[in-house]
């Protein structure tokens, strides 16, 4: 609207000034010029005016135009956070999967070798008052051995028990697979055998537990084996060798009724 205010509007301003100072009067020249220079004042001022409020409205068109790009830019790069937010959270979700995953690989991968280590690494396992390491075969091994003399297999036992005092004769299960592997011989009846293992026993581990009861049985096998001379002899020494033992209980019976 201020655009179209043109050279014609300013030339009908002029001419609607001078109009109205016709029908005022009739002035003398100074007065005429004087209104006319003050006319013209006025109308330059207007001018001046006018075109100051055209600059003015110009700029805050241009203001304007520059709000709106600061805006569109602002609102792109809401766009933009608003997708890295989003490709963010994606990321988190999988870098999570990924540390559960880790986690979970990693305790397993933990047990495995902790089950590793116990296959390998030796244990501390006590028997008949022994305490001492074994390595998970040595104590697999001779516990198959002891469960065939338990299911009264006395026959597998002595084999098996055989078996693993020929593998590991410097074992802490040494003595008592001796004594078993005694035992059972004597229960399928192999005397000499039994006897055999029975001193071994008293040889190689004289402050053993089960000494006493091998000695005795020892006893047994020279008594089945018709050396009575020899079992009294056995006897005698155990009663005098460990006095406080059951053993020595039963040898004293058994003398009674030797002949």
């Amino acid at each position: 609207m201020i655009k179209q205010f043109n050279a014609l509007g300013w030339a009908c301003l002029l001419s609607l000034c001078l109009s109205s100072g016709a029908h005022a009067g009739i002035f003398d020249d100074d007065e005429a010029r004087k209104a006319i220079l003050d006319l013209r004042q006025k109308v330059e001022t207007l001018k001046s005016n006018f075109e100051a409020l055209q600059s003015n409205q110009n700029a805050f068109q241009e203001e304007t135009v520059q709000l709106k790009k600061s805006i569109l830019n602002l609102q792109s790069m809401i766009e933009g956070l608003k997708q890295e937010i989003q490709v963010m959270a994606g990321d988190k979700e999988m870098l999570t999967k990924a540390l559960s995953e880790t986690q979970r690989q990693l305790k397993n991968q933990a047990q495995t070798l902790e089950d590793r280590l116990a296959r390998v690494e030796p244990q501390k396992v006590s028997v008949d008052g022994q305490d001492f390491l074994a390595d998970q075969a040595e104590i697999k091994e001779f516990e198959n051995a002891l469960g065939f003399f338990k299911k009264a297999d006395y026959q597998l036992a002595a084999m098996a028990l055989a078996e693993f005092a020929k593998r590991y004769p410097s074992s802490g299960y040494a003595a008592s697979a001796v004594y078993f592997m005694g035992t059972a011989q004597y229960a399928v009846r192999d005397y000499k055998a039994a006897l055999g293992s029975f001193k071994n026993l008293v040889s190689i581990a004289p402050n053993h537990l089960r000494v006493p009861d091998a000695k005795l049985s020892i006893a047994s096998c020279l008594i089945e084996l018709k050396d009575n001379k020899g079992a009294r002899k056995a006897l005698e020494e155990l009663i005098k060798e460990h006095p406080q033992s059951d053993a020595a209980q039963s040898a004293k019976e058994r003398i009674l009724k030797l002949k």
